[in-house]
């Protein structure tokens, strides 16, 4: 005699797209699995890992291949073991999943792992149901005392038990969300946030703007220097150099030397952060001096703009106007050696030529003062002119004396008289034409007049260069004068009666940035190379 198998019943996965379907009756599933009966290991393909290596298999195989094999809970050590135990298993690892893939008895099936009876394990995943099967005869085999719940109550309790789970999870990663977010962001903000605003020690900045000049240069002045005069790009060099100069080390020993700059950070009223230790090297000074003398330059304008930061207003003004003055000597030290130099060979041309005057005067004195006759030129101009007029007089002789012997009887007494005349002139020309040219112990009158007429031209040539080499230093020292910069101001430092730093809002708000943008890296960092790792 023969009993009619009492029909199982399977339930719906909670995943599959059946989820809503309701609870089906083994019979059907019996005849679905009838319709489409599971392949041999032998069609499915070989078993040898060497031969599936062999075979080509994608990588989207292999990776379906392995969620099939964690479905049926096989233990596998490569995607290609997952392929081999798979088939050694009866179950195409590539072929799509059916309907009865996705149902499971309620107490689970013989031979499957699950045990019989436990709601609590849910839907076993299987691979395919080969129908009919046997049914175990272990047991008692008694009707359930709870009746089974309408399919429509069993539904909504597991969605509300599907929601349940999903808002608890949600809350846990929240909670721990904010965890994080307290403990990296909010912590650190709020405590960077009570130090700015209470402990900090307030600190005094003093402003000043200055520019530095340049003379006007001549007016027939003509190339690019005549095009950029007056304008910011003349003098753009010497206030990139001041810039760098007030920002480097050489102004901050100055100012360490001559207004205690050091002494002033090391102070004890200063809060721990902000305060220099007694033992600090000279990079840590400058660090400092870096951060407490901001100076900036507006190429647009020319302007240099200086922010001293001191934690006293009357020490912020103190060393801004030391570091101005400090400005100002580099400025005038820019053009010292092109001014000295423009004014070297000027000057030097200058006092050689007055030199060689004063010789040339010396030697026209000396002259003047070695011979007897006080002015050798006037006399000999004046034997000269006697010399003219005795000459003169000598022909109007030999005239006379021509007239009258051109007579028949000349007068014998007036010819002698005349004769005696002229030979009388004639011997004092001869005189006066000695005393010129007669060497004497001071020499003649004409090498005295020769060597004085020298000693003249000498002079007035060295009078002439003497003119000309100071019109060329005066020049070349207006020409330097045009060389020189100057340091004008424009915003006087002037001490402030309220502290500028900190800011205690704004930099708060700037941690906060920090810390959140360095917490979304580390976060996005963190979850790209968990997804590449388990990828």
């Amino acid at each position: 005699m023969t009993t009619k198998p009492k029909a199982k019943k399977f339930r719906i996965r909670r995943d599959s797209p059946m989820g809503q379907a309701g609870e089906t009756s083994a019979p059907d599933a019996a005849a679905s699995a009838a319709a489409s009966p599971a392949p041999a290991p032998a069609a499915m393909g070989p078993t040898d890992l060497d031969a599936i290596r062999r075979e080509g298999l994608t990588g989207r195989q292999l990776r379906m291949a392995r969620r099939v094999a964690q479905k049926q809970g096989l233990a596998v050590t490569s995607d290609f073991d997952a392929v081999r135990q798979l088939r050694a298993a009866g179950i195409d690892p590539f072929q799509r999943n059916t309907i009865l893939e996705l149902v499971a008895p309620e107490g689970g099936i013989p031979g499957q792992g699950g045990p019989a009876g436990q709601e609590g394990a849910g839907t076993q995943e299987i691979g395919r149901i080969q129908l009919p099967q046997t049914v175990a005869t272990t047991g008692s085999k008694l009707p359930s005392t709870i009746s089974a719940a309408a399919p429509a109550d069993a539904r909504a309790s597991d969605i509300f038990n599907i929601q349940r789970d999903i808002a608890k999870r949600r809350r846990r990663k929240l909670a721990l969300l904010m965890t994080r977010l307290s403990f990296f962001v909010f912590l650190p903000t709020i405590l960077v946030g009570y130090y700015f605003s209470v402990l900090a020690t307030p600190m005094f900045a003093t402003n000043s703007e200055f520019v530095i000049q340049q003379a006007e240069p001549a007016s027939g002045a003509g190339g690019l220097g005549g095009m950029f005069a007056g304008t910011s790009m003349a003098t753009q060099q010497d206030s990139i150099t001041v810039q760098s100069y007030l920002a480097s080390r050489a102004a901050l020993l100055r100012l360490i030397e001559d207004h205690g700059f050091r002494a002033h950070f090391s102070d004890e009223n200063i809060d721990q952060i902000q305060r220099l230790s007694p033992d600090a090297s000279n990079e840590d000074v400058f660090a400092v001096y870096k951060k407490r003398v901001k100076i900036s330059y507006d190429p647009t304008e020319g302007i240099l703009r200086m922010e001293t930061i001191a934690a006293t207003p009357e020490a912020s003004q103190q060393f801004s106007e030391a570091l101005i003055g400090y400005a100002e000597e580099q400025v005038d030290q820019l053009t010292r050696r092109l001014r000295e130099d423009q004014m070297a060979g000027a000057r030097s041309s200058y006092e050689g030529a007055e030199i060689r005057r004063s010789e040339a005067l010396a030697e026209w004195l000396k002259i003047q003062q070695e011979t007897a006759i006080l002015d050798p030129i006037s006399q000999g101009n004046a034997i000269i002119q006697q010399v003219s007029a005795l000459e003169t007089q000598r022909l109007q002789l030999v005239l006379d004396l021509a007239a009258k012997t051109s007579v028949r009887r000349p007068n014998e007494a007036q010819v002698a008289s005349l004769n005696a005349q002229i030979a009388s002139l004639e011997s004092l020309i001869l005189e006066l034409r000695n005393q010129m040219t007669a060497v004497s112990a001071d020499g003649s009158i004409a090498s005295r007049n020769t060597e004085l007429r020298i000693a003249e031209e000498n002079y007035n040539f060295q009078l002439v260069i003497v003119q000309q080499a100071l019109a060329q230093m005066e020049a070349a020292q207006i020409e330097a004068s045009r060389q020189v910069r100057y340091l004008s101001l424009g915003v006087e430092p002037v001490a402030p009666d309220e502290a500028t730093y900190p800011r205690a809002f704004e930099n708060t708000i700037l941690a906060f940035l920090i810390f959140a943008g360095i917490y979304l890296m580390i976060s996005l960092t963190s979850s790209i190379l968990r997804e590449q790792v388990t990828a």
